[in-house]
Formats: C-alpha cells, structure tokens, sequence
C-alpha cells in the first residue's frame, strides 16, 4: 500500500511504520506515482512562465533523496544555483526533515523568480520519487550504508544520479554498484568535488607531468575520531521510519547520538558508528585517496599490499578508529602512507622534489580534527619554480571541470563521462576500505586488485562484505 502520512498533534507528518520504505525490495517497487504531494496538498507542476528564459524542454527535473546537513549546505546548492536544473522534488526517512526541505528549496527557487513557489514535492519513500517520469536524475546524500543499493536503484529505474561519497559500505557493494551503472546508458557522478578545485587539479597536473621526477611516496592527512559517551535507548521520534534508516544493518535500539539532531543540521552521530561506515578514512579518505590516485595515474586499481594499526574506542557507543597509521604499496612500488599525524592533505614525493595539496582551510567547523577555519596555503611545493611550471599542450591536462555539480549536469546532457565516474569512485572507496581492514585485522594483507580479493587469507576475505538485513538487501 503507498505511504500514508497523517498529521501528529504538534502537525508535523508522520510515516505509517507499515508502509514501504528506503529498503524496500524492488519486487515490492510501485506500480503508480501515487506521490506524498497529495497528502501534503502541494502541486507537482509548475507553471513554465516562472523560470523566465528557462525552458521546460531543455530543463533538468531533480530528486533529492536524503536532504540533511549535507544536501542542505552542498548538494541542493550545488544543484540549484544553475538555472538548467530544477529540484523537484525532495525525500527523506524523516518527515521533519522533508517539510524542512520543501521549505527550503520553495524559499530559494521564490527569490530566483522573484514570484510565490511551492512546487517542491515531498517523499518518504524513495522508490515512488523513482517512479515519478517527471524526474531525469537524483542527488543522493544519505548516510554511508544507504549509498550504493540507492544508487542502485535509481540508475536501473532510469535516473542519473549524483552520489554523495563514499561510493559505498563494503567493497562488494562497491562492485555491485559499479557493475549495475555499467550496465545502465546512465549518468553516476561521484561526489569528489576535489576534481574540479583548481588547487588539487593543478597538483595533479603538475604531478602526472613528471615536475617531482618519478613518484616513489605518497603522505594523506586525515584526523581520526573520537570516542563519545553511552547513549541510552529512546523513544524513536514519530516523523522518523528508524527501521528504513537502519536499512540492511543490524537492528539496534534507536539513540539520537547514533542517527542525526531532531533539532538542528550539526554533524550526525552515525558518522561516528561503524555500522553506517568506517569513519574519517573514508569520510576524507575517499577524497583524498582519489586524489592520490589521480596524480599516481592508478585510478582504475588499488594497491597490493596493506598493513597498519589504529586505536578504537573501549567504550561508549561511537566506535569508529581514532588515531591510526596505515601503509600501502602499489604494484607499481608506489608506497602510500596514511594518518592523522600527517597535515590534512595529499603529498606526494618524487625523485626530483615533492607537492603538497589541500584545501584552503584545513578542516570544517564540524569535522574532528585541525583547527576548523584556519587559512592554510592550499598548493606547495619543495621548490616554488615548479607550481609556475607550463604544462605544454601534448602533455597531460585533467579534464576540464570548474564545479562539481556544474560537470554532472553536463555530462547529463551531452551524455559524457562525468569527472569522477562511478568506477573510479568505487576504488577511491575501496582502497579506503582495504586500509580500515588492515587497521582491524592488524595484519600485513596482500591485495589482488584485479579480481578484487585478498590473497591467501579467507579470514580477510570475510570483510569484503557484511549479512544485509531484509527485506533491504541487494536483490
């Protein structure tokens, strides 16, 4: 049956826990666009004239699913400041957090036309925003272990899509999702918004044209977290589907420490949890590791050996790793060290002089470690005479990208590969996770990376996945 959503005493909607949900399995996918817009009594078509030079035709219809902190503060802008697209429509487990989008979206797209709005849809059941033929493409910003099957979902249900990284949970989620957008005409764009920063791709640039000689080594900075307190059980809020948001993970009591603010967009507790993902190795990590990668020219692999340790909390309930070293060697000899010892950034060190890259400040306000807000100089070199260096025009030039989004909505309509594919995505993500496997295993690992398992150790091997809960499981 389609969601049913009732005011509460206080009139903020509520899901019927009995309706479907995030997980649901697509067999269970349904059959009509019977949207939430009808009991929320808000339209699904916007008259064209409000737009201005806009056309309907030419446009973009966007979905966004998961519209917390993160798709708040980067994702809908992202999206929203460019007059071809459109966001439509917006979709959450909490319906506090849609009405609080809705709003939002309808308040932005109000003062872009200077007239009245409100033709943002609410969801709270993704798989009907999927089934909506009005909708070309999704951004997806949910938590980590929601990504891939999501992701999954959208580009067989014809959707381009917008994936907040990391590409995934678990590496073999990883390669189901590469597979499945492969086997798809669509769009995936990664969210590694480091490939269109001029610093990091003139870095890349100058790294990949031999300006440091051969590279040999390569630094990353990245903080770890830290434990909290023992969050007791609570009530789950009645605008929250806390069965869907746990999705195929474990059932655990509800905590507001383990899901996100009922009040507020601060940064959530799940990230702290390695229920819904590793921490900061593939929180940054993934960033930062593709980065390396890219100046490393190793963006379709991963390295072949990993070891390292890193200290986890004994108590309370967040539980991903705290401080860490973790090392990693390419088939190429290319060795790779990680950790919070380290600034917050990639360094790589060739035989003839170093680069280092960061952002311009060194963390932000809500992420551990550093000094939030602190200017730091974002591209250095062991002699500055190489970042005034002229790449010539037979050498290597990344592909051209100035915004993140702004290339993800171009490849939407040309139809070309998009910055950051789903596929180098996937091993940014999976060479994230091989080193948290190496942080828990506490063991040196021998990785194959074209057959993606690891070699003589079943014991490792039994990582590369997790038991997914129904009837959210990969179908």
């Amino acid at each position: 049956m389609p969601n049913k959503i009732t005011p509460t005493a206080a009139g903020t909607p509520r899901i019927n826990s009995a309706s479907p949900h995030y997980g649901s399995s697509r067999r269970e996918f349904l059959k009509t666009s019977v949207t939430a817009a009808a009991a929320f009594g808000f339209p699904t078509i916007v008259p064209a004239s409000v737009f201005g030079q806009a056309s309907p035709s030419n446009r973009i219809n966007i979905g966004a699913i998961g519209v917390g902190r993160i798709s708040r503060g980067h994702d809908m802008p992202g999206v929203w400041q460019f007059d071809q697209a459109r966001i439509m429509t917006v979709c959450d487990l909490d319906a506090k957090r849609v009405t609080e989008a809705r709003t939002l979206v309808n308040e932005v797209y109000a003062k872009k036309t200077a007239k009245p709005y409100d033709g943002v849809t609410g969801y709270s059941n993704y798989h009907e925003l999927l089934a909506n033929k009005d909708i070309d493409a999704v951004i997806i910003s949910t938590p980590d272990h929601q990504h891939a099957i999501l992701a999954v979902d959208a580009v067989r249900a014809g959707k381009d899509v917008y994936l907040q990284k990391p590409a995934s949970l678990t590496i073999a989620e990883g390669r189901y999702l590469s597979n499945a957008v492969q086997a798809t005409d669509r769009i995936l764009e990664i969210g590694s918004q480091q490939r269109s920063w001029s610093q990091f791709r003139r870095a890349v640039e100058l790294v990949r044209n031999g300006r440091i000689g051969t590279v040999q080594h390569v630094e990353i900075g990245l903080p770890g977290d830290p434990s909290g307190p023992d969050a007791p059980p609570m009530p789950v809020p009645a605008n929250l589907n806390y069965d869907a948001w746990l999705g195929s993970t474990p059932e655990v009591y509800y905590t507001e420490m383990r899901v996100h603010p009922q009040v507020g967009f601060d940064r959530p507790g799940w990230l702290r949890c390695e229920q819904f993902g590793a921490g900061m190795i593939t929180g940054w990590g993934a960033h930062h590791i593709d980065t390396a990668h890219w100046g490393m020219d190793t963006e379709y692999t991963g390295p072949v050996e990993i070891w390292g340790t890193a200290e986890f909390p004994t108590s309370g309930l967040w539980n991903v790793h705290g401080k860490f070293l973790t090392h990693a060697r390419y088939a190429n000899g290319v060795t790779m060290d990680i950790s919070g010892d380290f600034p917050n950034g990639i360094k790589w060190y060739g035989t003839k002089g170093w680069i280092f890259v960061a952002r311009d400040t060194q963390v932000t306000p809500t992420d551990p470690g550093g000094k939030p807000g602190v200017k730091i100089e974002p591209l250095v070199a062991s002699d500055p005479k190489i970042l005034t260096s002229i790449i010539g025009p037979n050498e290597f030039h990344v592909p051209p990208s100035t915004d993140q989004h702004g290339n993800w909505l171009e490849s939407i309509r040309t139809r070309k590969a998009p910055i950051a594919p789903v596929e180098i995505g996937h091993r940014a993500c999976s060479t994230c996770l091989l080193h948290h496997i190496a942080m828990k295993t506490k063991r040196h690992l021998h990785w194959d990376p074209v057959k993606e398992c690891f070699l003589h150790d079943d014991a490792a091997n039994t990582k590369l996945s997790r038991p997914q809960r129904k009837p959210y499981a990969f179908s």
